[in-house]
């Protein structure tokens, strides 16, 4: 299963309910309160998330499997549990795009 669940777009401007994410000293907004699943990252000088990630927009798709659907993709950040309690990973395609793989609670196998 592979859906599409948002976009993830960097920003420098305070966005409304952003929420901090400790593990990767980000601010980020819940793309599901978007009315175009657009998910705003401003992330602290002292981040340790990639330049890579940093400057690019990111499609987000939510999987069952991030292990299976990430074969073949470059390492980013491997996954990691999420503020909202998802298993979250960030990938490069062969041809230079940004993915983040969603698995959420629900979906996964047992």
């Amino acid at each position: 299963m592979r859906v599409f669940d948002h976009i993830g777009m960097t920003t420098t401007i305070q966005q409304p309910e952003e929420r901090f994410v400790a593990k990767t000293r980000v601010w980020v907004t819940d793309h599901q309160k978007h009315p175009f699943r657009i998910e705003w990252l401003r992330y602290e000088p002292d981040s340790p998330v990639p330049d890579l990630l940093r400057n690019a927009c990111h499609v987000a798709w939510r999987v069952d499997d991030i292990a299976k659907e990430s074969e073949g993709l470059t390492v980013i950040l491997p996954p990691f549990a999420s503020v909202a309690g998802h298993v979250v990973g960030f990938y490069q395609t062969q041809d230079g795009a940004i993915v983040e793989l969603m698995e959420y609670e629900e979906d996964r196998h047992v």
